[in-house]
């Protein structure tokens, strides 16, 4: 679901990066409001779990491949707008860092797994919830929601695929950027998603909300005691287990690369073609591109890029917690 670079055109980047704007504004400032300086490093822990959730990644149908997200699992942990501040970040680090999403598409990406994903989600694991007021009740709450946010987010990129060759075409006719229609990117994204990523999206969700509930509840409730240790613990464990994500072989749906694309095939025959706006559209060198590691094996560098996210994340929102409490010393 990470869209790359020149697959939606500068200007459906520019409306969903601006669309994105009072909703990171809102995050913020309710963040500041709500999130204590001693919480604050649990939205580096969300953006951690959102990054190494993201790295596993599984077969789908079709011969491609796709990818559990947790960001509704973040906003029933931490609540939606600071979810949507952790998915921001992680987000933010794969396409710098790793290649992993676009530069110019990130507020794209942004729109769909940072504000559309934990928001729907959220709210239909709340509704759900209020209704069916038991632990049974909470539990079935949370795999619809997540498995409703996700799919939702599916589908918001693939509507943003499909309206390409819509409204971008060069003199021939042929799409300058994403070249496959709704009719194509619809049923591409949604089937995936909905027989098997969905299910994944809600096996990570229940299993680790389950795990934080055991082993740290004050993480999830106000006044019962919180243990840190275990949760970062959980997160070392992911670590360790981020290489299954390599064993998934093929490209996910809609982020082939210009090699790539051109002999992809759809309704029984291949595309044939580079669509002129990936050609001379904009490129952007990762440090360490699809979380590798050059002249290191590809298991070690998925670890090593995986252990150097984490840290990132981590570290920055610590810095964030600690300037923010001597904000409040200063006052």
């Amino acid at each position: 679901m990470h869209i790359p670079d020149n697959y939606l055109s500068p200007s459906t980047c520019a409306v969903l990066g601006a669309a994105m704007i009072p909703v990171w504004t809102v995050a913020v400032k309710k963040v500041k409001e709500e999130v204590t300086n001693v919480k604050m490093p649990l939205l580096g822990m969300g953006a951690a779990f959102s990054f190494l959730i993201m790295m596993f990644n599984v077969p789908l149908p079709g011969g491609t491949t796709g990818h559990a997200v947790g960001a509704v699992l973040l906003a029933i942990l931490l609540g939606p707008f600071s979810a949507c501040i952790s998915v921001t970040v992680a987000l933010l680090i794969q396409a710098l860092f790793f290649g992993d999403g676009g530069i110019l598409a990130f507020g794209a990406n942004c729109f769909n797994m940072a504000f559309v994903m934990p928001f729907v989600g959220y709210f239909t694991y709340k509704f759900i919830k209020d209704i069916v007021k038991s632990q049974k009740g909470e539990y079935v709450a949370m795999a619809i929601g997540s498995f409703i946010g996700i799919n939702i987010a599916a589908l918001c990129a693939a509507i943003e695929f499909g309206i390409q060759p819509i409204f971008f075409k060069n003199a021939s006719g042929q799409s300058l950027y994403s070249p496959y229609p709704l009719a194509v990117s619809i049923p591409a994204m949604m089937l995936p998603h909905l027989l098997v990523a969905g299910f994944i999206e809600v096996v990570f969700t229940v299993a680790i909300f389950s795990f934080i509930k055991k082993v740290s509840p004050g993480t999830i409730y106000e006044g019962a005691k919180r243990k840190t240790k275990a949760i970062y613990a959980l997160i070392f464990a992911l670590i360790c287990l981020t290489p299954i994500g390599l064993l998934a072989t093929g490209t996910a749906w809609g982020e082939w690369s210009i090699d790539e694309i051109k002999d992809v095939f759809s309704g029984g025959s291949a595309l044939g073609y580079v669509p002129d706006g990936m050609k001379s559209g904009f490129s952007f060198a990762a440090i360490m591109p699809d979380y590798s590691v050059k002249g290191i094996p590809e298991v070690v560098g998925y670890i090593i890029s995986a252990v150097a996210g984490v840290a990132i994340m981590i570290i920055l929102f610590k810095i964030i917690g600690s300037l923010k409490k001597k904000k409040v010393k200063s006052i």
